[in-house]
């Protein structure tokens, strides 16, 4: 299994250029098409690849490479990672034996199998900020980051956050102000921030208790995922359901505020005098679109988001203001916001409808895995072996 990164890298997240480490990044900011993940860091020029198993966390300013087979550890690229393979306060041996890692702005919080430990990343100190003790069932399913056993780990102090026994949860999906659980049983409950409908309870209003999303009550699900203001999840059938923030097109549906600014790109690049840009994103339309455009800017129930060429999806992540999925034939589909070049194409456009992400097809790979980060997008692929029909 081979990484692939596309998207910001103004703190080699991606790829070390020559002109990053010399401060001179202007040029290095975007990586518009998928580059193939090496080095988790500059100064270890000693390998640190990715093995078969490995996996990638992502933030804003980092990439943690989680290392599985052998003698598992985590590596850290980007912000501070260029100075030194110890920068951020954790190195490599520290980090050894691991089975899982979370890495958000702040904190790296890594999984052993005896204890949780969380690291800051805003200092150097060799020793992590915060420890528990952990005791996992050997019959149980493993416990996946940040789920921990009776709770979860949060993004910022207090670290451990209980959770109801009854809720019997399966996976945990974070945002800096919502989040997204996964029951057992496929149930899918949200609380936090809801100002921009990112619950998926139909309304504007926070929860501080986990709160069913009754919309989807009866329909298992299998993943979810969560964004900046959006929410996703995966249905047992492979049905993709968004809800929440769309001024950028990340749910997949109609944006007047995208549409208007790709229009006015449009007519710069044909030298065609453009529209006012002060005018309301909320005017009427005019005669012929009212019956044709429905632009959503909130989307505060769950709605099913359909794939051109019909499809099942089997993983989906969220960035910041983008969204990036895999179907079960081995595709990525992204869209959303694109200014660094996160949706894959090849060019900085933004797109509220999804996108096939040609460069894999034709490079003969199948996609296995997706993981966005804020302003970028990590897909893992293996070579297909087994010509498309």
């Amino acid at each position: 299994m081979r990484w692939f990164g596309f998207g910001f890298n103004a703190f080699g997240q991606i790829c070390v250029h020559e002109k990053l480490i010399k401060g001179q990044c202007s040029d290095a900011v975007k990586v518009i098409s998928p580059t193939e993940l090496t080095l988790a860091s500059h100064a270890d020029r000693r390998g640190c690849r990715l093995k078969t198993d490995g996996q990638i966390r992502a933030s804003w300013s980092r990439r943690a490479s989680l290392h599985l087979d052998g003698d598992s550890c985590v590596c850290l690229a980007g912000f501070g990672a260029l100075i030194s393979n110890e920068s951020c306060g954790i190195s490599m041996k520290e980090s050894r034996g691991c089975k899982d890692a979370y890495i958000s702005e702040l904190y790296l919080t890594l999984a052993f199998p005896d204890r949780i430990e969380s690291w800051d990343l805003q200092t150097k100190e060799k020793s992590a900020s915060w420890s528990m003790e952990v005791k996992t069932e050997s019959s149980g399913p493993p416990m996946n980051l940040p789920l921990v056993p009776g709770g979860y780990i949060a993004t910022k102090p207090p670290f451990y956050r209980s959770l109801s026994p009854h809720l019997k949860a399966k996976s945990l999906a974070l945002s800096a102000e919502h989040a997204i659980l996964l029951s057992a049983s496929g149930a899918v409950y949200t609380w936090g921030l809801g100002s921009h409908g990112q619950l998926g309870h139909g309304d504007l209003t926070s929860e501080e208790e986990p709160r069913a999303v009754e919309a989807l009550w009866g329909m298992p699900m299998s993943h979810v995922a969560t964004g900046g203001w959006h929410s996703v999840c995966i249905s047992d059938g492979g049905d993709l359901y968004v809800w929440g923030w769309n001024e950028s097109g990340q749910l997949g549906l109609p944006s007047r505020g995208l549409r208007k600014a790709l229009q006015q790109q449009s007519s710069q690049q044909a030298g065609a005098p453009c529209k006012d840009a002060s005018t309301s994103p909320h005017e009427e339309p005019q005669e012929g679109e009212k019956h044709e455009d429905v632009f959503i800017s909130i989307q505060a129930f769950p709605a099913l988001l359909d794939i051109t060429p019909s499809c099942e999806i089997s993983t989906v992540s969220c960035g910041c203001r983008h969204t990036a999925a895999v179907t079960t034939t081995g595709d990525l589909y992204t869209w959303g916001w694109g200014d660094y070049g996160q949706l894959g194409h090849q060019t900085l456009m933004s797109s509220d409808e999804p996108q096939l992400v040609e460069f894999f097809r034709e490079q003969q790979m199948r996609v296995v895995d997706v993981v966005c980060g804020a302003w970028n997008t990590f897909a893992a692929v293996v070579k297909e072996e087994v010509a498309r029909s």
